[in-house]
C-alpha cells in the first residue's frame, strides 16, 4: 500500500530488499520524497535530495546559491561542536548486515549497496571524510570500491605499516555533510569543518559531532553508524550501476569488516538510487564550486556554473560570464575543464541566460553562435563512466555561446511584452 502525501510516497507493509520493490517506486517520479515503512523490520527512505530546491531547503539557502554556499565554506571551514550525546548512540543493535534495510536495486548488481554511506577516518594526523560504495559480503563484511584519491592513500599507507584502517560509516547524514564528502578538498583537510561551516550559515549554529568507541568523531545526528575496519583482504565487488545508469565492472576490492552497528531513536536508512537524480545531484553538484573556482580565475565575473541532469551531472556542463573581451568565453571553456576534468562538454553563455533552464541555453547555442566558435579538444583524459571512452582517452568540446565582443545586445536578444 502507498500514500502520496505533498509529493512525499509513503509505502506500508513490508517491502522486501532483494524485489526490485524499492528501485521501482523511487523511479515512478524521483522529484518525491518515498518512505518506506518495513524494509527488514527498519524505515528506509530515497530521493531525499533529488532535486535542487530540496537541497537548497536542507541548507537553509536558495536554489540559485547553492554553489557559493558550498565555495564559501570550503574556503571558510568552522569547527564542529563535540557532544557527549550523540543521537546516533541512541541505541546499538545487531552486528548483521543482512537484517538491515539494504537493497539490490537492480538484478545483475553484485549485491545489495550501500549507497548513501559516507565513510569517516583518521590515520596519522590526516582526516578524511567521502562517498563510497559498498557491497554487502555477509553479515560482517562490505566490500568498499576505493577510487585513487584520498581513503585509498590514506588505507595504502596504513597497509604498507601492516596496519588496518579503522573507519567509521555514515548513513542519514544531513545535506552539509554529504556535500562536503563530495566536494574535492586538498589532502588531509577536513571535510567535517567544511560541512560546519554550511551548517553554521544556514542554520546559526555549528555541527555537532559524536565519538565512536573506535576513537572516530562523526556526525552527531547520522540514523546509523557502523564502526569498522577496512582490512588487508580483498574481495571481487560489482558489478554497480554508476551515475550514467550503466553498468561499471568488477574489480578487486578492500574488504571492511563491521564491529559495531549505532542507531539513533527513529532511524531511517538513507537510499540513493543509482543512476538517479539523487545520485546525480549528491556526486555532481559538489564538483561545481570547483568548476566556479577555476573559472574565476580566468574570466573576473562569473554569474553562476551548473552541471547538467542530462549529462547526468557529470559529463556536460555550462557557464553563464560577463565578458569584459573578446576570447573570455575560450577561456572560460578550458578553465572549466580544469576544475572538472571528468566534464567532456561545456556551453558558456552571456549572464543574461538562465543556465537552469535548458532550453535558455539551447537557444543562446542556436542563436548566439556559428560551429567556428566550437573548441575541439582532442585526446584528453576524461571520466572512466563514460560508456564512450572505451576506458581510454576522450574527445572534449566546448561552445562559445557568447555575444561578440561589442555586440549591439538588442539584436539577440529576445522581444517580450
Amino acid at each position: 500500500m502507498s500514500e502520496s502525501q505533498n509529493n512525499r510516497t509513503v509505502i506500508g507493509g513490508r517491502t522486501d530488499p532483494d524485489s526490485g520493490e524499492i528501485t521501482r517506486a523511487l523511479l515512478r517520479d524521483q522529484s518525491a520524497t518515498v518512505l518506506f515503512e518495513n524494509v527488514n523490520g527498519f524505515k528506509a527512505e530515497g530521493n531525499l535530495f533529488s532535486t535542487r530546491e530540496k537541497i537548497a531547503e536542507a541548507l537553509n539557502v536558495s536554489p540559485d546559491m547553492i554553489v557559493a554556499h558550498i565555495a564559501d565554506a570550503v574556503s571558510s571551514p568552522v569547527k564542529c561542536a563535540e557532544v557527549s550525546d550523540p543521537g546516533f548512540r541512541y541505541s546499538s543493535i545487531d552486528t548483521d548486515l543482512l537484517a538491515l534495510p539494504i537493497p539490490r536495486y537492480y538484478p545483475g548488481d553484485g549485491g545489495r549497496y550501500i549507497t548513501a554511506g559516507i565513510i569517516v577516518t583518521e590515520y596519522k594526523g590526516k582526516k578524511n571524510v567521502s562517498f563510497h560504495r559498498m557491497m554487502v559480503v555477509d553479515g560482517k563484511r562490505l566490500a568498499v570500491r576505493l577510487v585513487p584519491r584520498h581513503l585509498f592513500t590514506l588505507y595504502n599507507e596504513a597497509k604498507r605499516n601492516g596496519e588496518e584502517l579503522n573507519v567509521s560509516i555514515c548513513v542519514g547524514a544531513c545535506a552539509e555533510v554529504l556535500l562536503s564528502a563530495a566536494t574535492s578538498m586538498d589532502f588531509g583537510a577536513d571535510e567535517l569543518e567544511v560541512a560546519s561551516s554550511m551548517y553554521l550559515k544556514g542554520h546559526g549554529k555549528p555541527l555537532e559531532t559524536g565519538r565512536c568507541d573506535n576513537g572516530i568523531l562523526v556526525p552527531a545526528d547520522c540514523d546509523f553508524v557502523m564502526e569498522a575496519r577496512i582490512t588487508l583482504s580483498e574481495i571481487k565487488e560489482g558489478p554497480f550501476v554508476d551515475i550514467t545508469g550503466t553498468y561499471d565492472f568488477e574489480r578487486m576490492q578492500p574488504v571492511i569488516e563491521v564491529d559495531k552497528i549505532w542507531t539513533s531513536r527513529d532511524p531511517r536508512f538513507h537510499l540513493i538510487l543509482p543512476g538517479g537524480y539523487e545520485h546525480y545531484l549528491m556526486m555532481g553538484l559538489p564538483r561545481e564550486p570547483m568548476i566556479l573556482r577555476t573559472v574565476r580565475q580566468a574570466v573576473p565575473r562569473v554569474r553562476n556554473v551548473r552541471l547538467t541532469e542530462g549529462g547526468c551531472c557529470w559529463l556536460n556542463g555550462v557557464v553563464s560570464i560577463s565578458k569584459n573581451k573578446e576570447g573570455d568565453g575560450v577561456n572560460a571553456i578550458m578553465a572549466a575543464f580544469t576544475g572538472h576534468p571528468s566534464m567532456k562538454q561545456v556551453i558558456v553563455v552571456d549572464e543574461d541566460i538562465d543556465i537552469f533552464d535548458d532550453r535558455q541555453v539551447e537557444w543562446a547555442v542556436a542563436t548566439r553562435m556559428q560551429a567556428d566558435k566550437i573548441i575541439r579538444i582532442p585526446g584528453a583524459a576524461g571520466s572512466s563512466l563514460d560508456p564512450s571512452s572505451h576506458g581510454g582517452p576522450t574527445w572534449k568540446v566546448g561552445f562559445d555561446a557568447t555575444l561578440p565582443a561589442g555586440a549591439d545586445r538588442k539584436d539577440y536578444t529576445r522581444v517580450t511584452l
